[in-house]
């Protein structure tokens, strides 16, 4: 498994140690680790998904583990916006928390979190796919996950949306591929990730802009975005916000 080592500056995590995790992101054990951690069933038989528990177990650790620091993944996207995907990994108990900062901003923009207190949706369908897509102009040079599969993948777990088209599991399916799960399982694993098999997941939280805010709020009463993201940031820095997540500009295909 790789090292990570590599410091990164989050402000409002002044207390504790964050490390760029995105060399895990090669693995395909991280990603069943991540979507199994946010979204599925730890007991699942990982055979089935094609990671063997020797590859899956090592990740599994080091991604709760409390007494390394905690292991962050970046998504920018437009307008310089950045989604960070953190493991806040405590004594008693872990917690993966999705925000999304600028660093005009003087606050964080909660999107969710998955752990002992789940929080969420934090992201719509479109928003979603649109910053999958907005990958950095010079995706060389970029911190962070720069593969649109990647950036999908990562930010899943925040979708919660009545508006998901039928067929959003062949996109996540066909980033599962790339990001390494078996042609065979990816599109049953797709399936179980958005819930399409039993009607459960993400069919519910409608989206809306409301209040003469132009960021979207949720419907949905456990979302921290029933409010705009950052609320109180400028009325500017909104609208350049709302004009990322929509995914105005240039994007690329997930």
């Amino acid at each position: 498994m790789s090292d990570i080592t590599k410091s990164v500056d989050v402000p409002e995590y002044t207390d504790a140690e964050l490390v760029a995790g995105e060399e895990l992101a090669r693995e395909p054990a991280f990603w069943l680790a991540h979507l199994l951690v946010t979204m599925g069933d730890l007991s699942a038989d990982t055979d089935e998904y094609g990671v063997a528990a020797s590859a899956f177990e090592p990740m599994l650790e080091r991604l709760s583990d409390a007494e390394q620091p905690w292991p962050v993944f970046r998504v920018a996207f437009g307008g310089g916006h950045t989604a960070f995907a953190i493991y806040a990994n405590f004594e008693d108990t872990n917690t993966v928390e999705f925000v999304v900062r600028h660093p005009a901003w003087d606050r964080l923009g909660h999107l969710g979190q998955c752990g002992p207190e789940w929080a969420g949706p934090g992201l719509s369908w479109t928003e979603l796919t649109a910053i999958a897509a907005s990958v950095p102009e010079h995706a060389s040079d970029a911190e962070g996950l720069v593969d649109p599969a990647q950036r999908l993948l990562l930010l899943l777990p925040m979708l919660g949306d009545a508006a998901t088209p039928e067929d959003a599991w062949e996109v996540v399916a066909r980033a599962l591929v790339r990001c390494g799960t078996p042609d065979d399982v990816a599109p049953r694993f797709a399936r179980e990730l958005l819930g399409t098999d039993t009607g459960d997941g993400h069919s519910e939280p409608s989206w809306m802009v409301s209040g003469g805010n132009p960021v979207p709020v949720c419907s949905w009463r456990y979302s921290p975005r029933q409010i705009p993201i950052a609320l109180g940031i400028t009325p500017n820095q909104a609208q350049a916000l709302a004009e990322a997540l929509r995914g105005d500009g240039p994007s690329g295909p997930i």
